[in-house]
């Protein structure tokens, strides 16, 4: 079924990668939980969520597309969903409405993956907004970190500040990255996993760690469905205007799954001609996992860099994936354990700086000798963490490149695309959300 022959790979082999993946990638699960807490989600709907999501998507990637490649619950748009389109509503948007334009996006994904436009519309956003947007997203996820963990603080003269370094919560978080950076220097597989479980026993014989209610349980769906009517989520994104928010996880999903996919498959040996097999199978794992996770309550999902630990142990198949999978669901099982755990900003916090600093990889392909690829690349970086908003950094971007294309004189240089999307960008700032 893996064709494990054809792939030079053996069973061990594929089983010691997929555990490899999942424990280099299971920090997810403790994470999004917290950062979706803060929008009003009860903990437990979003853990067993999460994990629904990443077993669908991933088993998908295993059956369909014989990849081994893990899906789950993406960081980035876990923020915005919680910090921009909830938490900056004023209570006007609930999660609940917010979960329907993540619906609406993976519904809109899937009908892409099945037709041409998807790969005219990932050849029509220049290289250079594709690298600030995944740079923007890091400065944003580090930054929320940073925030969380109390080491930089809101000030009124400036802004944000150097938060109390003499709190345990600091001294723990600071610890801890260190113990989950020197691994990560290392290149120990799991290295933010065991930095996690380093520093929740480090807070536990410190006093900072509690544990009251066991550490099993079985799973738990205080909501049931958040998403049970298709049409109702179309409404709920029609009547809140949400258009701008929907094209924002749309976006940002298809270029982060189809880069790493494509890097993932590079690294494997995968690709055949320069072409991605499979592709389309590929992308409708993601957006079949995006679906299912808003329905059940969790932000869009994505192909995990980290599933190149993984491949870089052996992995070359679906086996892979599915070794994942099942590992997602035996996690299922431990709501307990990694609710007292996500209770403590200082286990997580490391995670969120350490996955914003390798998202800021990308900032080193831009072109900042040519100032009309690299300005509209530098609003989309500086804006997001600056408004906690990715979409308006997006937008930014949108609406800067064709004007500083065309006072080049560079209209070869413009899709139509782009100027579409840069007209609809600026409806919904300048316009729509000036109202």
């Amino acid at each position: 079924m893996f064709h494990l022959k054809e792939h030079q790979t053996s069973v061990k082999k594929e089983i010691m990668a997929g555990m490899t993946t999942f424990f280099t990638m299971v920090y997810i699960v403790v994470v999004n939980p917290i950062i979706l807490s803060d929008a009003g989600i009860p903990f437990d709907q979003v853990f067993t969520a999460t994990i629904i999501a990443s077993i669908v998507g991933t088993l998908w990637m295993a059956l369909a597309a014989n990849f081994p490649i893990a899906i789950a619950p993406g960081m980035g748009m876990n923020a915005y969903l919680a910090y921009h389109v909830v938490g900056s509503s004023g209570g006007s948007i609930t999660y609940a409405t917010a979960f329907s334009a993540v619906f609406i996006a993976g519904v809109l994904f899937i009908i892409l993956s099945l037709t041409p436009l998807r790969k005219q519309l990932i050849e029509a956003i220049p290289d250079n907004l594709k690298y600030g947007i995944t740079t923007g997203i890091g400065l944003f996820i580090a930054f929320i970190g940073l925030r969380q963990a109390g080491i930089i603080a809101a000030d009124k003269s400036n802004l944000v500040t150097l938060g109390n370094l003499h709190s345990p919560g600091v001294i723990l978080t600071l610890i801890g990255l260190f113990i989950s950076i020197i691994l990560m220097v290392l290149n120990v597989n799991g290295a933010l996993f065991i930095g996690m479980i380093a520093t929740a026993l480090i807070a536990f014989f410190t006093g900072q760690l509690h544990f009251t209610e066991g550490f099993i349980s079985f799973p738990h769906l205080p909501e049931g469905l958040v998403i049970s009517n298709p049409f109702a989520a179309f409404g709920d994104v029609i009547h809140h205007g949400l258009y701008a928010v929907v094209f924002s996880f749309l976006l940002v999903t298809i270029f982060d799954t189809t880069g790493t996919m494509i890097g993932v498959a590079e690294q494997a040996g995968l690709m055949k001609n320069g072409q991605l097999p499979n592709a389309r199978r590929a992308l409708l794992a993601d957006s079949t996992a995006t679906t299912v996770g808003a329905a059940f309550g969790t932000s869009p999902t994505t192909a995990f860099i980290e599933s190149s630990a993984g491949v870089a142990v052996g992995g070359r198949t679906g086996l892979t994936s599915l070794t994942v999978a099942v590992l997602f669901a035996a996690s299922m099982f431990f709501s307990p354990l990694v609710s007292v755990l996500s209770g403590i900003s200082a286990i997580t916090s490391p995670a969120l700086i350490i996955v914003g600093s390798l998202m800021m990889g990308a900032v080193s392909n831009i072109r900042w000798g040519e100032l009309d690829e690299a300005f509209p690349a530098f609003l989309v970086i500086l804006a997001m963490p600056l408004t906690s908003s990715i979409s308006t950094g997006i937008a930014l971007g949108f609406i800067s490149y064709p004007l500083v294309k065309a006072a080049k004189r560079k209209w070869k240089d413009i899709h139509p695309l782009v100027i579409i999307f840069a007209v609809l960008f600026f409806i919904q700032l300048f316009i729509l959300e000036s109202h």
